[in-house]
């Protein structure tokens, strides 16, 4: 198959977030499987700093953006290690700019126009190279014009006649929700301005375009691709979505596996595997050094991610003193709201030795935490997929999540009868309460007991045995693919 993925970010061009990692990981996979894949990004600022050898493809075109006529151009580098094209769009005046979404003051208030901008671009520019696809995979609302355009600007073409589109959503809570008006720049008839299509409460919203005509709907768990048809996880999309449930599928995201690799990782002090976890201990006792904590047998638990709401940082809070005095020691590294900024460093002011807080983002601390790490904490509200219990089970950093969205599809809970069975590889809660975060992590400190006994060495080396990689989620893929174009006329 032909498969055209277009994202708004990929992995080394431009990121924000989990939809980074995807869209710069799943074509390489795609392509071990013998099809032919390309990418479009925008060219942000800094795209064009991160684009190897650069090189202008056919002459600048005109795109309409409502009453305005802009003009785009493509340009072609290849994904890192691969012959892979990447296409990038460029319009300076919309994607020149340091961010990719927004500033310190808060999202572009052009984004509507810079989105509308980029998605009837990348089709235009498509379209002119006149190469046909048989998939267009679309990611997130900045993308969610392309299956709307290919059912109406584009039902004609003949580069488009046969593709079949996919959009995926990454996390819902995201919609590209703007000004009714804003629909003049899309080019479309008003018609479809309607509760049915592309008006939400009075409002354009472009996510829900995109759920409405694409020809496939993914999402990035199974467990997420059925909360979001419910009116607690739906977003006001619930309806639609159950309306479309037959066309909607969950595929969990992949992980790196040669990035995040404890036998080979160069940016942990010692290397192990779940075949020799020597390596593990000595990782443990660097962490406890560089974070000021003393060399301890205790239970060290991590924390990785967004300082925010979803991530269930107030259910942290909540149980963060009681849990202090507990023998265990907790290292914080994520960024976020100002308020959460504030309450941990200074719980961690107050309990040094047990209490680590690094606000900011740091690649390499991130792999010492995953690998020093013998608990990882994900109690999250919400978690379309999650990246950081994948990597916990990879480094045998043993996961304790809440059971929701793709924590439950990834976490196998520690119940006597998984236990005995050699099956569990986490601990798991249901309720979103304090109560049950802090039984869950005494319940995962008991059977800890110092890190040596057979039941706990037996739970993370299974975890690390998992498969993860972006081969199987590839698979998963493209077997909706082919399914896809086996139906088409």
């Amino acid at each position: 198959m032909r498969i055209l993925e277009i994202s708004p970010e990929a992995v080394p061009f431009a990121k924000t977030g989990g939809l980074g990692d995807v869209a710069g990981s799943l074509p390489a996979a795609l392509e071990s499987l013998g099809h032919q894949v390309a990418l479009v990004l925008p060219l942000y600022a800094g795209a064009r700093e991160a684009a190897r050898d650069l090189v202008a493809v056919g002459e600048p075109y005109p795109v309409p953006v409502g009453p305005r006529v802009r003009t785009a151009r493509l340009w072609k580098s290849t994904l890192p290690k691969t012959l892979i094209p990447v296409y990038l769009v460029q319009e300076d005046e919309l994607f020149g700019r340091p961010g990719l979404y927004g500033d310190a003051s808060g999202d572009y208030p052009d984004n509507a126009e810079r989105f509308v901008f980029y998605c009837r671009a990348a089709l235009e520019g498509i379209r002119r190279l006149g190469v046909a696809y048989d998939v267009v995979h679309c990611h997130d609302w900045q993308t969610a014009l392309v299956p709307v355009y290919r059912k109406t600007l584009y039902a004609a073409d003949p580069v488009f006649a046969k593709s079949r589109t996919v959009i995926t959503v990454h996390n819902l809570a995201y919609q590209g929700l703007f000004w009714h008006w804003d629909m003049n720049l899309t080019g479309l008839d008003w018609s479809l301005f309607n509760w049915r299509q592309l008006e939400f409460w009075g409002k354009l919203n472009l996510l829900k375009g995109g759920l409405v005509f694409a020809d496939a709907i993914t999402t990035v768990s199974r467990r997420y691709a059925q909360e979001i048809q419910t009116r607690e996880f739906g977003c006001g999309m619930e309806g639609v979505l159950a309306d479309r449930q037959r066309d909607l599928s969950g595929v969990p995201n992949g992980i790196d596996m040669a990035a995040w690799d404890p036998a080979t990782d160069k940016l942990i002090p010692a290397a192990y595997s779940a075949a020799d976890l020597r390596g593990k201990a000595a990782c443990k006792a660097w962490l406890q050094k560089k974070l000021g904590f003393p060399a301890s047998a205790a239970p060290v638990l991590g924390w990785i991610g967004r300082l925010v709401d979803h991530k269930g940082v107030d259910l942290l809070l909540q149980v963060l003193e009681g849990l202090l005095r507990l023998d265990v020691q907790l290292a914080v590294l994520g960024t976020g709201e100002e308020k959460y900024h504030k309450a941990i460093t200074s719980l961690a002011g107050k309990h040094p030795k047990k209490l680590a807080a690094v606000i900011g983002f740091n690649n390499q601390l991130a792999h010492e935490i995953h690998a020093g790490a013998d608990l990882f904490l994900m109690p999250s509200r919400y978690e379309p997929c999650g990246l950081n219990q994948l990597y916990g089970l990879r480094y045998g950093s043993v996961p304790l999540v809440r059971e929701t969205g793709g924590l439950a599809d990834t976490v196998v809970d520690a119940t006597p009868e998984s236990l005995a069975a050699g099956s569990a590889t986490g601990f798991v809660f249901k309720k979103y309460n304090a109560e049950e975060l802090l039984a869950a992590i005494a319940r995962a400190i008991k059977l800890y007991d110092g890190g040596t006994n057979e039941a706990w060495l037996r739970m993370v080396r299974t975890g690390m045995a998992q498969d993860w990689s972006w081969r199987r989620s590839a698979q998963e893929y493209a077997a909706l693919f082919e399914k896809l174009c086996a139906g088409r006329a």
